[in-house]
């Protein structure tokens, strides 16, 4: 970097109970960079974002933070205090600048935070919001973030990622959401095996530069003729053959889209002809004419939808829209006003709650999963050794025995889709299920629901999670709108053209769609450009795969290295390229087919 860094460590040493978390790091990050620090659940994001912050001190090693600098931290979890939520959000401003109280009504007006409130009436998002106004109210010169949009609705997702955009300071954010790392980083610091890797491009390239670092030590492995570490090979071959999987249920998503789309219009309205033969049981819900409404809340008017077996719904909406509301009247809780709504036979419903009050925090992992019977669970019908069953949630051993309380955010979230996706059940209801995950374990969820036989009702704020999931989105709009359509929240955002985000009541709406990316124009077909590149493509894919496993062929020869070191340490290395050619290619090749089967249905 050619100017100094405002914040960096050099050799830096961490260890808790006597086990090392960090051995050597030394990182920096210089104004005006926006870096995502990403890394597994336990591998020590938020601690070394409190080391950068000062909050913990280095048991070894050099921190520095440019003399004069204003560093800003908020906190996965923090404790808001005061008289006041504006007198709360003041504490953020320096000691000379305290008097600068339209700068707290200004963040607390486009959070659309009350300020004359007080912390302890907050609910979770509101108290969210206001810790994101105290870390920007100062202007910091560094500012760190510990999973910034848990909680947060999707308006004020896009209003953060606005501000984030424009931020001018240097800026290091964890995050489980794909999307929104995408749109702000332009760095990635990768905190792995308790080394800090650093990468000048964002987020968006990360599985990429992942899947090469990870090729790069296995083959340099291999040129030294040693046995491959037993954590190296799971880490590499489980995420790449895990994304190679996902490729096969993307194809099978877009069938499933396809299919969803002869039952609803683009803009939501059903096709609710007459279905007396329909099988037993197919049907899930089905939902005529629906009106709600509390007071001069209106929650739904006149909505009709039909889900069934196997349909995957994402539910998205600012917060207070009435997300929660539609879940109770789909699954028959809530009695409408007027309109029916039809369950389906034999509905067994397994709900995750956002707030995860279905586990006892002083009972351990192990028998919050046997219901403290036993040493095994059966799931779905079949008899699993709850060790074994944990380690397919990504829980270490010594993990079993522990109470709940000692868990992470993460890994309660974990411990509860465990349990719940164990029991029998045909209708599993998830409201905010990526909350404080990490992205191996995001890619986790995703497979097993993706795989999870029944049908999905999904409340999520998380766009790139409901690209991978859902077969149709429903927008829960306020003032008694909701659209349903076809596909992911992208394809819904084409869908719906200018009108694009679910906007939040009052003065935010008008901030969020300022920060809404702009829907392309409507297309009858794909251009001339990306149709001879879908035609191009399997050719393309076809050659790669042939070549792939002619490379193969040759390094799967135990004589090859010894006969030619040179020559294997280049085969190894075209093996790799060749690997991220093909994949680039099958994604391309599965966006286009998407594309071009929007653009029809349009």
């Amino acid at each position: 970097m050619s100017s100094p860094p405002l914040l960096a460590l050099r050799d830096a040493h961490v260890s808790f109970g006597g086990r090392p978390l960090f051995t050597g790091v030394s990182m920096q990050v210089g104004r005006g960079e926006k870096c995502c620090l990403v890394g597994r659940n336990g591998s020590g994001k938020s601690t070394l974002l409190k080391v950068l912050a000062g909050e913990l001190q280095l048991d070894e090693g050099e921190h520095f933070r440019q003399p004069g600098s204003k560093l800003a931290l908020l906190a996965q979890d923090p404790r808001l205090d005061g008289a006041t939520i504006a007198d709360w959000v003041a504490g953020g401003l320096p000691e000379d600048e305290r008097d600068q109280r339209h700068r707290v009504d200004s963040l607390l007006d486009s959070f659309q935070v009350d300020g004359s409130q007080r912390p302890e009436h907050l609910s979770g998002g509101q108290a969210r919001r206001a810790a994101l106004a105290r870390a920007l109210v100062g202007e910091p010169d560094i500012l760190l973030m510990d999973e910034p949009t848990n909680h947060l609705d999707l308006p004020t997702i896009l209003e953060l990622e606005r501000l984030l955009i424009n931020f001018r300071g240097a800026l290091v954010v964890i995050s489980h959401d794909r999307a929104f790392l995408t749109n702000v980083s332009r760095q990635t610091l990768w905190l792995d095996r308790g080394i800090v890797r650093r990468s000048e491009q964002g987020f968006k390239n990360f599985e990429t530069w992942q899947d090469e670092v990870y090729n790069a030590e296995e083959a340099e492995q291999a040129r030294m003729d040693k046995k491959l570490e037993a954590e190296t090979h799971w880490l590499h071959r489980g995420v790449t053959a895990r994304r190679k999987r996902n490729m096969g249920r993307l194809r099978a998503l877009m069938a499933l889209r396809a299919d969803k789309a002869g039952k609803i219009k683009v803009q939501g309205s059903v096709k609710l002809g007459a279905d007396a033969g329909e099988q037993s049981g197919k049907m899930v819900v089905e939902v005529r004419n629906l009106s709600k409404s509390f007071g001069d809340l209106v929650v739904a008017r006149d909505f009709s939808t039909r889900i069934v077996r196997g349909d995957r719904v994402g539910i998205i909406g600012p917060n207070g829209a009435g997300k929660t509301t539609l879940i109770k009247l789909l699954t028959g809780a809530l009695e409408p006003d007027s309109g029916t709504v039809r369950l389906g036979t034999n509905l067994q419903i397994a709900l995750v709650d956002q707030q995860r009050t279905q586990l006892d925090p002083e009972a351990t992992v192990w028998s919050t999963l046997t219901d403290g019977a036993g040493d095994s669970i059966t799931v779905r019908g079949v008899q699993r050794h709850v060790m074994g069953y944990l380690r397919d949630f990504l829980f270490e051993d010594r993990q079993a025995q522990s109470p709940v309380r000692s868990l992470s955010g993460g890994e309660r979230n974990r411990l509860l889709l465990a349990k719940l996706l164990a029991k029998p059940s045909n209708l599993l209801i998830l409201d905010e299920p990526t909350n404080d995950l990490d992205m191996d374990t995001l890619d986790l969820l995703e497979e097993t629901l993706a795989d999870y036989d029944g049908t999905l009702l999904v409340v999520s704020h998380d766009r790139d999670f409901l690209d991978r999931l859902v077969t149709s989105v429903i927008f829960v709009e306020g003032d008694g709108r909701l659209e349903e359509y076809v596909g992911g929240y992208s394809d819904a955002l084409r869908q719906r053209g200018a009108d694009s985000v679910a906007a939040a009541p009052k003065a935010a709406a008008a901030k969020s769609a300022a920060a809404a990316p702009r829907a392309p124009k409507a297309m009858t077909k794909l251009s001339y450009k990306d149709q001879r590149e879908l035609d191009e493509l399997p050719k393309k894919m076809e050659k790669l795969a042939a070549e792939i496993a002619a490379i193969e062929a040759k390094l799967a020869d135990p004589a090859f290295y010894n006969r030619d070191p040179d020559g294997f340490a280049k085969q190894s290395a075209r093996l790799t390229e060749a690997q991220a050619e093909y994949e680039r290619a099958e994604e391309r090749w599965l966006e286009l087919e998407m594309l071009k089967e929007q653009v029809t249905q349009g």
